[in-house]
């Protein structure tokens, strides 16, 4: 017994010698090298903050108020820059809009010698936040501008925004101001906070949207009104009078304007308005940047305002839309009929006096023409008159009518767009939008964003140099012959048009690096 349990623990031994040995020769599987983890680095953002008299949808009367309304949230989808947006609480908010509000504080605003009562709400709206400024003296009124204290009323908002930035839960690292309701901004900032604590290293944009209107003011008020001294009256004082833009533009880190070519010609007397040799002085400061539109509203496939939605692989339905335009205005009813438009406010420099030179000779076409908008009591009287004359052919509304507008767009054909100046133009953008075609006058931004169509093969619009009624009527003359021969190749265009990006996400892009550039 005891021979065989020694027997037993040597197998017993045996085994686990051969176990031992079997495992420590198995393969071992390759250990994985430990990758570092780079730690995420949060990217501090940098803020612009929007100072424009208005902006869409809460209150607008044009280009402005869709640049203010459009851009900002295009800047906001980036990761290291957001915009805010500051205006006016005008009467025209709706109630709707005004329950969203959330009220932050209310302070006294100084006005030369006065204190004046200011309150700040908050609203966010499409990823941005928009900031009110409340006071019912200055805004409670039925239209935005016109009005004989206008120069009072808006010292007050640009001397509020800065007195008021303390309350934003946000640090301010470019202002950037619009067109003279906000010229004062920079001025403020520079003459009375730029050492006060808290406001120290802001940059300051000011852009320039219409040179045209600069805000122009009688000296006499420099002191009472916009609470500056008269020792500065010459920083802001141009041919005599305060000149609201010459401040902004000589008292700004920047300046801008909205399309590359417009930037150009303001700095010669034909485009300036008497500011060419100011805008030289600051040349080197000065960028050209275009505009773009918002592609979501002026959309032909969602939009609610058309009679028949369409893209561009169903342009077809476009005419459909127009034969409803055709019975809604009382015009004849025939598709084949080119339709002209023009969307636009009846002043002169809106090349209304070529148009009225060459009417006649427009209407000797098969052709009907509408005309939207309102202006120059002088023009106003004269579409009235030619539709009277012409009640087959035109239908002439004076008015200001967006879901109209719209319509239009997209049931007209052809887009006259003949502008003497025109420092952007969205409406030929937005007429692209709809495939409709623009004439256009080579200025500005027109010639930034319309590209002649030449022979039909290329391009998205007509184009013409020189202003005068001749070499127009010849552009709108290419345009009805390309519509009736060249059917094809009309559609071609319309596709082409349709399908061109005007969306703010370029301009966005070239604003960006322009924010980036500046806070470098």
């Amino acid at each position: 017994m005891a021979v065989k349990k020694t027997e037993t623990k040597e197998k017993t031994a045996k085994t686990t010698k051969t176990t031992t040995k079997a495992k420590s020769t198995a393969k071992k599987p390759t250990a994985k090298k430990a990758t570092a983890v780079k730690p995420v680095v949060a990217v501090e953002k940098k803020h612009v903050l929007y100072v424009a008299s208005e902006a869409f949808p809460f209150a607008g009367t044009g280009g402005l108020g869709e640049v203010i309304g459009s851009l900002p949230r295009s800047i906001n989808t980036s990761s290291d820059v957001e915009a805010r947006i500051i205006i006016p609480l005008y009467q025209s908010l709706s109630a709707e809009d005004r329950a969203k509000l959330t009220f932050i504080t209310n302070i006294t605003v100084p006005v030369a010698w006065r204190n004046q009562y200011c309150g700040l709400f908050k609203y966010e709206h499409l990823g941005v936040t928009y900031y009110f400024i409340d006071n019912e003296y200055y805004f409670k009124r039925s239209g935005l501008y016109g009005y004989g204290d206008d120069g009072e009323r808006f010292a007050f908002f640009s001397r509020a925004v800065l007195e008021l930035m303390p309350y934003f839960d946000w640090r301010v690292d470019v202002l950037h101001a619009h067109d003279w309701q906000s010229a004062l901004v920079p001025v403020y900032y520079k003459l009375y906070y730029m050492y006060k604590q808290g406001y120290e290293n802001i940059k300051t944009v000011f852009t320039i949207h219409n040179i045209e209107y600069q805000g122009q003011f009688s000296p006499a008020i420099l002191e009472d009104v916009f609470g500056i001294s008269y020792k500065e009256y010459m920083s802001i004082e141009f041919n005599g009078c305060i000149n609201l833009m010459k401040g902004a533009i000589d008292y700004s880190d920047y300046v801008s304007t909205v399309s590359p070519t417009y930037a150009e010609q303001i700095k010669t007397a034909e485009y300036a308005h008497g500011l060419e040799g100011i805008l030289l002085k600051n040349a080197g400061k000065l960028r050209g940047i275009l505009n773009g539109v918002d592609v979501d509203t002026y959309n032909p496939e969602t939009n609610k305002a058309l009679f028949v939605n369409y893209n561009k692989d169903s342009i077809g339905k476009k005419d459909e839309g127009k034969v409803e335009l055709q019975k809604m205005l009382g015009l004849p009813v025939n598709k084949d009929v080119p339709i002209i438009a023009m969307i636009t406010r009846l002043a002169s420099h809106k090349g209304i006096d070529i148009v009225r030179r060459a009417m006649n000779d427009i209407l000797k076409n098969d052709v009907q023409f509408i005309v939207l908008g309102t202006g120059e009591i002088d023009h106003e009287e004269y579409f009235k008159y030619i539709q009277n004359i012409y009640d087959n052919k035109v239908r002439s509304i004076i008015s200001f009518n967006k879901d109209l507008a719209h319509k239009i767009y997209a049931g007209a054909d052809i887009f006259l767009m003949p502008s003497k100046s025109e420092p952007c133009g969205l409406s030929q953008m937005m007429a692209c939008r709809y495939g409709t075609i623009p004439v256009v006058r080579k200025t500005g931004g027109l010639k930034d964003s319309i590209i002649d169509c030449e022979n039909g093969d290329t391009g998205i619009g007509f184009v013409f140099d020189n202003y005068n009624s001749d070499e127009m009527l010849c552009a709108i003359e290419r345009a009805v012959n390309l519509y009736r021969d060249h059917k094809t190749k009309w559609n071609g265009l319309v596709t082409r048009a349709i399908s061109t990006d005007f969306s703010w996400n370029k301009s966005a892009g070239v604003y960006l690096d322009f924010y980036r550039e500046i806070l470098a």
